[in-house]
């Protein structure tokens, strides 16, 4: 028996974008597979957000065609609006309700079922239980960020845009923020992630493609990508830890300090 390829969720086609005479976008091409994360990869004004804005329905392309979950961008956009969610740059979320409230705020203007209930099973989903009760304005970045995405999961949308997802956050909150990622792919859901930090995309991304000037100029997974260069130079360097290692190893993976003086004692300092 023959099997047909599922089709992409979402497929972009000579794209083109221009704000009078700034050419923002020149013919931009690309496919993200079902349940992938796929990372844009830019510098700043590169063109990622204008991207997930016209595949959003937020904006129109001058020119080429998109598709999201099957559904064309230009003509139907209340489909594509019905199939996907936008997490922008900056967390969306009322600093005065608590993190429930939240929650079953986006689910009742869903008009959903048991919004209480769909609340706490995102609450526990994003270890974010224990803080649900309270105001957000006291959530850390790296708790608020992962609210705002569990917000965007409100209705099981097969597709979500995270435009730079981690700007502006700690190192610890960054980390938190990977694993939602990772989890939301693990479940199913293609992930549209923008960034312009190389070891973002390095850990997360199935596929990745780097934007420049309007135009994608290189689109692989990360073995690809690498397969580009020239082969390393093999030689012996004693291996030092990272500033990351020593972070975390200080601070601790989930979060919790740990005591100096009883590392100190370990090493009979």
């Amino acid at each position: 028996m023959i099997q047909v390829a599922a089709a992409p969720a979402i497929r972009v086609q000579r794209l083109t974008k221009s704000y009078q005479e700034l050419d923002v976008l020149r013919g931009v091409d690309f496919e993200v597979p079902r349940g992938s994360i796929f990372a844009l990869l830019g510098s700043n004004g590169a063109g990622k957000t204008t991207i997930v804005r016209i595949l959003a329905t937020l904006l129109k392309a001058d020119a080429g065609g998109a598709e999201v979950n099957g559904f064309e961008v230009a003509t139907r956009a209340a489909e594509v609006r019905a199939s996907i969610s936008l997490t922008g740059q900056f967390a969306a979320v009322d600093e005065i309700l608590t993190g429930r409230e939240n929650l079953i705020l986006i689910a009742r203007l869903r008009h959903l079922k048991d919004p209480g209930l769909i609340a706490d099973g995102l609450l526990k989903r994003f270890a974010l239980v224990e803080a649900g009760g309270r105001r957000v304005a006291t959530y850390s970045g790296g708790m608020r960020r992962r609210l705002d995405i569990a917000m965007s999961l409100i209705g099981d949308p097969p597709v979500i845009f995270l435009d730079e997802p981690t700007t502006g956050l700690d190192p610890q909150a960054r980390l938190e923020v990977w694993q939602a990622v990772r989890e939301l792919a693990a479940g199913g859901t293609t992930v549209l992630l923008t960034t312009q930090y190389l070891d973002e995309a390095e850990q997360l991304a199935d596929r990745i493609a780097i934007l420049h000037e309007g135009r994608i100029i290189v689109n692989g997974t990360l073995a690809e990508l690498k397969a580009l260069l020239p082969p390393a130079t093999v030689e012996y360097v004693e291996k030092q830890p990272t500033l990351e290692d020593v972070f975390l190893a200080i601070v601790g993976a989930d979060g919790s300090a740990v005591d100096g003086s009883s590392r100190s004692e370990s090493k009979g300092l």
